[in-house]
């Protein structure tokens, strides 16, 4: 049937509840429309609902509804679907959409949703300049919801009714239950706005939202001296590169920081957002640097301490809770969040070379003699142990590399694969499998982590002639 003599089909957008929020033009096609729809619960039996639950029994009814719209489009009438909010946000007339559009004329006229109309009636800037907004369905996952809330700046959780009491967890575990603001029926009679955590779950309907508003204008002002304890130091980890290596954990810790803290390489991996101060440093000076965040927290600044990789690892960690142990800041809270280490980031890039037990050593004598880590290199390589080696060499230090092969050639053999990563993530990232024999050291630096095979380490080239390393997890008897 051609388009000619068949009718039009409009998916309108009713704003969020006030008539006088509708579009004018949404207004003209309602006026003018030979057919008015709109969805409305049926109760009653279903075969699919029996067979294939929630699901089935929705793909049955909008099946069913699809048909019924065709057979007035067909007739060549003009028919209007409403939509409360926006058509074409988690809306139903969608579904009609996408089984009817491919097949007859269509016009979709957008309306205000209930986002917008929540975010005027708090009054408050819902994402401002680089914020990143994100949108929830509350039916997702708790666990889910509460990653998402740490990573975000701002976000609506819509859909809530019976998920409030998981959607309240989510906030509560994120750490943002107290920015967060819960409106209820946004332009329409019977509207309610207040506080999420005052909120009482039984008499939260599906028509209401929980809103995390731009944290631009919501930073706390300098606390004064005598706001001792009420302040935070965390220690993140950045990853072995950029954003991609974040978790939503330390997402979520960095966006919500008064003060950044950190060598300035690390701290340039960190957007810049309003309202933040950055405390760059050079790599040399840990102490001082872990002094100055528990200072500010003190004062009842929330400090983040951005290290690179897992803050755990050869990083910054360990020297906040050194300084952190003395009397002077033993009310201060620290907490260390988790990061990508290097050497998985390396280690995923070869296959699995870390797949069975391994050692981590630093070859870095700056702050332990060289005859340690002699000894302990022996130790690891008569154990058998996979090797990841941190800080293997700088432009001050350049023999270790060398001194390290070595040592290792006199307990392992001379074709055991070893794993050259530099610069993981970044964008000069370069990833080579070499022999430990071949191993050069002039081509290592202080971006390059060594991980060095075990005696049952395999490296293999595929069939795509790409190399790959692993190390088997069933180790043989002796």
């Amino acid at each position: 049937m051609s388009e000619q003599n068949t009718g039009r089909l409009y998916g309108v957008g009713l704003g969020p509840g006030d008539p006088a929020l509708m579009t004018v033009r949404a207004v003209q096609i309602i006026a003018e429309a030979d057919v008015i729809a709109y969805h409305s619960a049926r109760h009653g039996r279903s075969i699919a609902r029996s067979i294939g639950g929630y699901r089935g029994a929705m793909e049955e009814f909008y099946g069913e509804a699809a048909a019924r719209l065709a057979v007035h489009l067909d007739a060549g009438r003009t028919v209007a679907v409403l939509a409360e909010g926006d058509p074409m946000f988690y809306g139903s007339y969608m579904h009609m959409h996408k089984r009817l559009a491919d097949r007859y004329p269509t016009e979709v006229i957008p309306g205000v949703t209930s986002v917008s109309a929540a975010a005027a009636r708090l009054g408050t800037p819902l994402a401002e300049g680089e914020e990143v907004l994100t949108i929830l369905p509350g039916t997702l996952p708790e666990e889910e919801l509460t990653a998402r809330l740490a990573a975000t700046d701002a976000a609506v959780v819509m859909k809530l009714g019976r998920t409030f009491p998981a959607v309240r967890r989510a906030f509560e575990a994120s750490g943002r239950l107290d920015e967060a603001h819960y409106v209820e029926r946004a332009t329409m009679a019977g509207e309610r706005t207040g506080d999420l955590a005052d909120t009482d779950p039984d008499s939260v309907p599906y028509f209401a939202v929980a809103v995390l508003p731009s944290r631009i204008d919501a930073s706390r002002p300098e606390a004064s001296a005598d706001a001792a304890g009420t302040g935070e130091v965390v220690v993140v980890g950045t990853g072995p590169a950029g954003p991609l290596w974040l978790t939503p954990e330390t997402r979520g810790a960095l966006a919500a920081a008064d003060d950044l803290v950190g060598y300035t390489t690390y701290l340039d991996r960190v957007p810049v957002r309003p309202g933040q101060a950055r405390h760059g440093s050079d790599n040399k000076v840990e102490s001082e640097r872990a002094e100055f965040a528990l200072d500010l927290a003190r004062r009842g600044r929330r400090v983040a301490v951005v290290s690179g990789g897992d803050p755990g690892i050869f990083a910054m960690a360990t020297a906040v809770l050194e300084v952190a142990s003395q009397d002077a800041y033993a009310k201060v809270p620290v907490r260390v969040l988790p990061g990508v280490t290097a050497a998985n980031a390396v280690a995923a890039r070869a296959g699995a070379p870390l797949g069975h037990d391994y050692a981590t050593i630093s070859l870095s004598d700056r702050l332990k003699p060289w005859e340690v880590i002699a000894t302990r290199l022996r130790a690891a390589a008569a154990a058998d142990l996979v090797l990841a080696l941190y800080n293997p060499g700088s432009r001050t230090r350049t023999e270790q590399v060398g001194k390290a092969r070595d040592l290792l050639l006199e307990l392992r053999s001379p074709e055991t694969p070893v794993v050259v990563g530099r610069d993981v993530g970044g964008p000069s990232e370069s990833v080579r499998i070499v022999t430990l024999a071949e191993l050069e050291p002039a081509e290592v630096d202080m971006r390059t982590i060594l991980l060095v095979g075990s005696s049952q380490t395999r490296s293999v080239r595929r069939g795509d002639g790409r190399q790959i390393v692993w190390t088997p997890r069933r180790y043989p008897e002796v």
